[in-house]
């Protein structure tokens, strides 16, 4: 397993650029299978979930190669199978992308299901429905999901999730731009991760309408081009930057962001007691004393994002009161709290709510990270811990975050890692 070492207590100060989002960044890869050209992708996070759907585009036979550190260019005017390799897919749930990017182009797709997930279950149900109701015949056999249709038809369909389904927005999108006719998507996702994609599809000649809302409006079109697109800024970086300010105190400033997508994450930091003002392209978060204890609730945006909720949890649990937690949409991201509780945190969990006591301290301790999420929440709690804390499980960090340890010793911490000797040469490999 990778490490993560962390010397607590050193008070954070100073500026962070963010990278992009690796949700955001994910649907647009996948997007790009759908047009025979070149397309660029700026923004783009060099972080092991993207090298992982890079290789899965040059698995198909698109040619990807970054051109600048951050600058992707992919190149799928030939794409020669339809048939996406297991061993990548299991290694994230979102190269499902492919499927709906596949069928739609080449009206035809060979996915492996992607399977359980530590935070909870995550069914694709939805994205099948949303290729049925398109025309395909979807068969699901010896846990691969196979999709064929001679031409797509647009059709009228409802999300009907408890928690509006990023990933089968973003599927029955990529299947439908192409397809005969108009397909309308109610309940559809409003993520900012979402708009991006719906951005790049219409700058590469989609026609949709309703970017942004949850009734999505797509007129197929005969094909797409290639163009210049830069991915969003990674929210969930930007957050916990932000949160662990509040938890470690200190003065930090987040750069290259949207404000305007984090309206619910800087309401609940003013709620803790920090002070926080905001630019058109930053965020300045000062915390000198412990934070108030605050209620949240995790919904689909707008509302509080799951992926902060554990980052939330350590925030609480060093705050004078009693916090109170709700988990509206994976039953099992509380997967943490043992884990904080090693580190002397107070925290009971009664079905989906946690009830946090706030200590006064919390003490370094031997953790482990079960996924990405929670794996940065022991950072964070790191951070403020008395001693040292050695996270074990930390390749999942590398999943999401690009130089999480380089910002933060920017930052002033006292942090080093070390990356198991598996994912060492994988690195090493992708980089070449």
């Amino acid at each position: 397993m990778a490490t993560i070492k962390i010397h607590g207590g050193n008070p954070l100060g100073g500026e962070i650029t963010v990278s992009g989002s690796k949700n955001g960044t994910l649907p647009l890869l996948a997007a790009a299978l759908l047009i025979a050209d070149q397309s660029i992708i700026e923004n783009v996070p060099r972080i092991d979930d993207i090298n992982a759907m890079i290789d899965m585009l040059r698995a198909l036979g698109a040619k990807c190669e970054f051109i600048e550190r951050s600058v992707l260019s992919i190149d799928a005017s030939h794409i020669t199978s339809v048939s996406a390799p297991y061993d990548l897919v299991r290694k994230m749930r979102g190269s499902f992308y492919v499927a709906g990017a596949l069928l739609g182009r080449l009206g035809e797709a060979e996915v492996p299901l992607p399977g359980g997930c530590v935070i909870g279950s995550r069914p694709v149900d939805y994205h099948l429905s949303g290729f049925r109701a398109l025309g395909a015949v979807v068969e699901e056999r010896h846990g691969i999901m196979r999709a064929r249709a001679d031409k797509l038809t647009g059709s009228r369909m409802y999300m009907d999730s408890r928690y509006r389904s990023v990933g089968a927005t973003v599927n029955v999108m990529l299947a439908a731009v192409l397809a005969d006719g108009v397909t309308v998507i109610e309940n559809a996702s409003r993520e900012p991760e979402v708009i991006c994609c719906q951005q790049f599809l219409q700058q590469a000649g989609a026609d949709i309408r309703g970017v942004g809302t949850d009734i999505v409006v797509i007129k197929g079109v005969e094909k797409l081009h290639g163009c210049r697109f830069r991915s969003v800024p990674d929210r969930m970086e930007a957050g916990t930057f932000l949160i662990a300010c509040g938890v470690a105190r200190g003065d930090v400033t987040v750069r290259a962001v949207e404000p305007r997508h984090m309206g619910v994450v800087l309401n609940l930091l003013q709620r803790a007691g920090l002070k926080v003002e905001s630019g058109p392209d930053y965020v300045h978060a000062i915390a000198d004393k412990r934070p108030h204890a605050f209620e949240v609730t995790t919904a689909p945006y707008p509302g509080f994002p799951t992926d902060l909720q554990p980052n939330a949890g350590v925030l609480g649990a060093l705050a004078v009161g009693t916090t109170v937690i709700q988990e509206t949409i994976f039953e099992a991201r509380f997967n943490y709290i043992d884990e904080l509780k090693r580190m002397g945190a107070d925290m009971q969990l009664k079905d989906s709510v946690a009830i946090i006591r706030g200590v006064p301290k919390l003490y370094g301790a031997p953790v482990e990270a079960t996924d990405i999420r929670a794996g940065s929440a022991l950072v964070v709690a790191g951070l403020a811990a008395d001693g040292y804390t050695e996270i074990s499980g930390a390749e999942f960090l590398a999943r999401g975050y690009e130089n999480l340890e380089g910002k933060l010793q920017q930052l002033g911490a006292t942090i080093t890692s070390t990356p198991s000797v598996e994912d060492d040469k994988a690195r090493n490999a992708w980089h070449r």
